[in-house]
């Protein structure tokens, strides 16, 4: 299976992209306006991910080993093949320092998620991750896809609800019920309360869907759009006529990270926060909420989604 046997059919229409109320790059709320198209109601899975393996032959970015001409100065013997993962913390911790919680592990990919002795037992069904853009990108063209565009994902995520928080409301938890797979407890990154069930990834599906029948747009795994990063969006049309239609991120020059120049290694926009998002640290599991990742790196909160053309179906009016 693919994920189109199983997509959501989304409607076109006029949204407000974006907050003005959370985080900077968030900002300023701007309508746009998008067609119709088709969504994975879950993201990709391990089992799925291992059948375009297993049909292609396809080996990962973590998976390839490195090479020295892009990591200048760095040693030897650290240009192995591996990925990031969480490691939870001893203590209290700075929490401006991430470099605390990440390691990076060689032998650490979508096969071995946590390095080598690990592998995928009981995580068929939970959201592959170690997945860099390039591998993401391969996947949705191998079933005839795409990844969705950042403001596609947000439209989805929204599901149906104009200016929401959250994907099914404005309180975090409503009645009390713990609605997506964050960070549980205030003690990030040392200690959960474990009332989620789950440390890492949970299994797809595991939490309610929003509006569209979509499961897992908020938490879980970080998702990979199409769109280069910018640190702002645009302004709102003036006039309502000029709402821009299926809108696109920047341009690759603008996605770099300033603060790492001798890297210089483009940045995609990821949404949809991870088990990872905290309340008292990263409130990032909501439709707006957006960060930049750079493409040649897969983490272990990191994972994908494909999408679809409309079916030949009317759309909603706008």
């Amino acid at each position: 299976m693919t994920g189109l046997e199983q997509a959501a059919e989304i409607a076109g229409g006029t949204f407000t992209m974006g907050s003005d109320r959370h985080y900077p790059e968030e900002a300023p709320t701007h309508r746009v306006r998008v067609d119709g198209f088709r969504i994975q109601r879950s993201a990709v899975t391990n089992a799925e991910f291992a059948a375009f393996v297993t049909a292609t032959g396809y080996l990962t970015v973590a998976e390839r080993p490195l090479d020295p001409a892009d990591f200048p100065g760095a040693p030897a013997e650290n240009l192995v093949a591996g990925s990031m993962v969480f490691t939870p913390t001893p203590g209290p911790v700075d929490l401006r320092h991430l470099s605390q919680w990440w390691m990076w592990v060689p032998g650490a990919s979508w096969r071995h998620p946590l390095g080598p002795g690990s592998d995928l037992t009981e995580l068929a069904d939970h959201p592959v991750v170690h997945i860099a853009y390039e591998d993401a990108a391969a996947y949705a063209n191998w079933c005839g896809a795409a990844l969705p565009t950042e403001a596609q994902w947000e439209y989805a995520a929204r599901g149906g609800l104009a200016g929401a928080a959250f994907t099914w409301g404005d309180a975090a938890r409503p009645d009390g019920r713990l609605m997506a797979n964050t960070w549980d407890g205030p003690d990030f990154p040392w200690r959960s309360t474990g009332e989620s069930g789950w440390l890492r990834t949970a299994p797809v599906g595991s939490f309610p869907a929003n509006g569209y029948g979509l499961h897992d747009m908020a938490g879980n795994v970080w998702e990979w759009t199409q769109d280069w990063w910018t640190s702002r969006h645009p302004e709102d049309a003036a006039k309502p006529c000029c709402v821009p239609v299926n809108p696109r991120g920047g341009e690759i020059s603008d996605s770099f990270d300033p603060r790492q120049p001798q890297f210089a290694i483009p940045r995609k926009v990821i949404k949809g926060g991870s088990h990872l998002c905290a309340d008292s640290y990263c409130l990032r599991y909501r439709p707006a909420a957006r960060r930049p990742q750079p493409v040649d790196t897969g983490m272990s909160h990191i994972g994908f989604r494909c999408v679809w053309p409309a079916t030949d179906e009317p759309e909603e009016p706008s």
